[in-house]
């Protein structure tokens, strides 16, 4: 006789988990605020800003946790500079983010050719999607 059931639930509902990042420390569920490196070709430990993504080998640590790091003897303790406020996007940032995405929304006329496309007056340089712009006041 064959029991069917029902799509596995998680043992933990979605509304409780938080997006935050963690402290790696055993036990401890404060906020990450920075990430730890090992570079073991230099005996070095590098201890910097939140790192964007999770790395395997990185490890996240709490405020208290990072300010308490001590590394093996014989090793060196690199600390990079890091800022526990919250970042906000600057006016600039914004508005380069609208321009991208205004850009890939654009439609891409396939007749024309790579040679016949039309060149922003204000471009200085183009690498690969990023481009340089010359300030509009000059």
């Amino acid at each position: 006789m064959e029991i069917r059931r029902g799509p596995l639930k998680s043992a933990v509902p979605s509304n409780l988990v938080s997006p935050v990042r963690r402290c790696s420390r055993t036990a401890c569920g404060r906020p990450a605020v920075a990430t730890l490196t090992y570079v073991y070709a230099d005996s070095t430990a590098v201890l910097g800003p939140l790192a964007t993504y999770a790395e395997p080998h990185c490890y996240d640590l709490c405020s208290e946790h990072s300010e308490r790091l001590t590394a093996p003897r014989g090793w060196e303790v690199v600390r990079l500079t890091t800022d526990t406020g919250p970042v906000l996007p600057s006016g600039d940032d914004l508005e380069a983010l609208a321009n991208a995405v205004r850009e890939a929304a654009r439609p891409q006329d396939r007749r024309q050719g790579r040679g016949t496309r039309d060149i922003d007056p204000l471009e200085v340089a183009r690498r690969g999607h990023l481009r340089v712009l010359r300030s509009p006041e000059s």
